[in-house]
């Protein structure tokens, strides 16, 4: 589990099919076996040195996100799993991608950007405003809900230090929805299941 708060960037510098190799600046504390969260996909550490990491991305993971595209030099945001002691500064990140999106336009501010997404309507129907979403595994809040997309507001150091200050329009992005939307739809969906077929609960 993350947090959606991207502790550093990385790039990838080599890869054969699934298999993949990232710079990290804190590859050194990394562990065998532990997860790291890379542009919002949960993946499994397999080696590492001083330098970086190198992970293996199944077939699912490479046809639902945007890493089966990922080339050779591209920028990506890290972040490890949450300690158990840790602060839950962003919110509740799996690091299971619902889907990628499009980086439709910019609209820089003063004091800030607002990013207009578009996204899948599979992944829309747990996209409220306000509510929180992750885009490439960067914790943010829904601005506004809007057809066929989202938009989202980011200030001056999330776009300095995650990949979304570089993103240009057309750019592809991994989408995660806020997974307390994904469970009430889920628990909603049971319910009118459940009385269509006339089950009730005790008393």
């Amino acid at each position: 589990m993350f947090t959606g708060l991207v502790e550093a960037t990385g790039r990838l510098v080599a890869r054969d099919g699934g298999r993949m190799r990232f710079t990290c600046p804190f590859a050194a504390e990394l562990s065998i076996g532990e997860s790291v969260s890379v542009n919002g996909a949960c993946l499994t550490v397999e080696d590492r040195d001083g330098e970086g990491f190198g992970v293996t991305a199944v077939p699912t993971t490479l046809r639902r996100t945007s890493l089966g595209a990922l080339a050779p030099g591209s920028p990506v945001n890290l972040e490890r799993a949450l300690r158990a002691d840790g602060r839950l500064g962003g919110h509740i990140v799996q690091g299971h991608v619902d889907g990628v999106g499009h980086l439709r336009e910019r609209l820089p501010d003063e004091h800030w950007e607002v990013l207009r997404f578009s996204a899948p309507p599979e992944l829309l129907r747990y996209v409220v405003p306000r509510g929180s979403i992750a885009v490439d595994g960067v914790s943010l809040t829904v601005a506004e809900r809007e057809a066929g997309g989202f938009a989202v507001a980011i200030v001056p150091h999330t776009a300095a230090m995650t990949t979304l200050g570089g993103l240009r329009p057309g750019g592809v992005v991994n989408v995660e929805a806020d997974v307390l939307a994904k469970y009430v739809a889920g628990l909603l969906a049971g319910a009118a299941t459940q009385g269509d077929r006339g089950i009730t609960g005790n008393g």
